[in-house]
Order: C-alpha cells, then sequence, then structure tokens
C-alpha cells in the first residue's frame, strides 16, 4: 500500500488492527485454558466474547470505508502472542504461571490501546464520526480490560506467586 495521505495511513492502521484482533481471538482460548485461577480463566474467555465484537466492529468500517479489513498481518501482535504461547508452556507453580499469562496478557492491551487511540484520532480528524464512535467504544474497553487484568493480580495471583 502507498501511503500519500492520512486516509491511507487510516486504512493500513486499520487493516493492521484487524489483523491483531483476529490473531487475539485464536489466542485468547488457549490463554484461558493454561489459566489457573478460575476468575482468570474466566477474565480470558470474557474478553474473547469481547473481542470477537471488535472484529465486527473493525468489519463495519471497513464496510463503510468500501476497503478490504484483510490485507496484512500484524508482527507486533504476532510478535506479543508469540510471548503468551512461551509463558503457557513454562513449566513451574500454577499462580506464577497465571502472573505471567497477565503480564503477557496486560502486553497486549497496551499494544491495543496505542493502537485504538491512534485511529480514534485519525477517524476524528478525517471527519469519520461513527466510526469514532466505534473505535472509542472499543479504546474504552480495552482500558476496562488492562484495569482488571491489574485487579487480578493484584487482589491476589500476585499475593499467590510471592507466597511460593
Amino acid at each position: 500500500m502507498k501511503l500519500e495521505s492520512l486516509k491511507d495511513l487510516y486504512i493500513e492502521q486499520l487493516q493492521d488492527l484487524y489483523s491483531a484482533e483476529t490473531q487475539l481471538v485464536e489466542a485468547l482460548p488457549k490463554m484461558a485454558e493454561a489459566a489457573t485461577a478460575s476468575d482468570l480463566k474466566k477474565g480470558f474467555l470474557d474478553h474473547l466474547r469481547q473481542t470477537q465484537e471488535h472484529v465486527r466492529r473493525l468489519e463495519r468500517i471497513f464496510k463503510d470505508l468500501g476497503e478490504d479489513a484483510d490485507k496484512q498481518t500484524c508482527e507486533g501482535m504476532k510478535g506479543l502472542i508469540k510471548e503468551g504461547s512461551e509463558m503457557i508452556k513454562m513449566k513451574g507453580e500454577d499462580a506464577a504461571r497465571d502472573a505471567g499469562l497477565i503480564a503477557a496478557a496486560q502486553r497486549v492491551e497496551h499494544y491495543e490501546i496505542a493502537a485504538y487511540g491512534t485511529v480514534r484520532t485519525y477517524a476524528e480528524l478525517l471527519g469519520n464520526d461513527q466510526h469514532v464512535s466505534l473505535l472509542d467504544k472499543t479504546l474504552t474497553e480495552e482500558e476496562e480490560t488492562d484495569e482488571r487484568l491489574t485487579q487480578l493480580a493484584e487482589s491476589h495471583i500476585n499475593e499467590e506467586a510471592l507466597a511460593r
């Protein structure tokens, strides 16, 4: 893709996000299966359903733009998921691995928060109010997920890992 305008960059960044979200749809069930704390497992499964909705929102934006969503692979998310997969394979205490899964998941959330904040700003500049609304809703959900992960870590998972 040739970048000649902010709209071109907006589409390219949306395609990157679409790839990131579809990769995450595949990764979250594996993270949920690996989690031993029931509330962490539930959190991953809840976020899977939310991520599926994020994909649908992005598809609505692509339909509105008349663009193809599936044009690239998000290498950043690919690397983050690889790190999460490595954590899943780690041997040792369950609580320590759960804490590691939270760390990996929060890296993903921070990546998504940065990406959604960027495309929301582009949508604002381009005057796409409907896109702004959809992207802002997703951004808020990503921030809430990050906060829930922090709460899980601080409420008991990190303490259980420390006690080992």
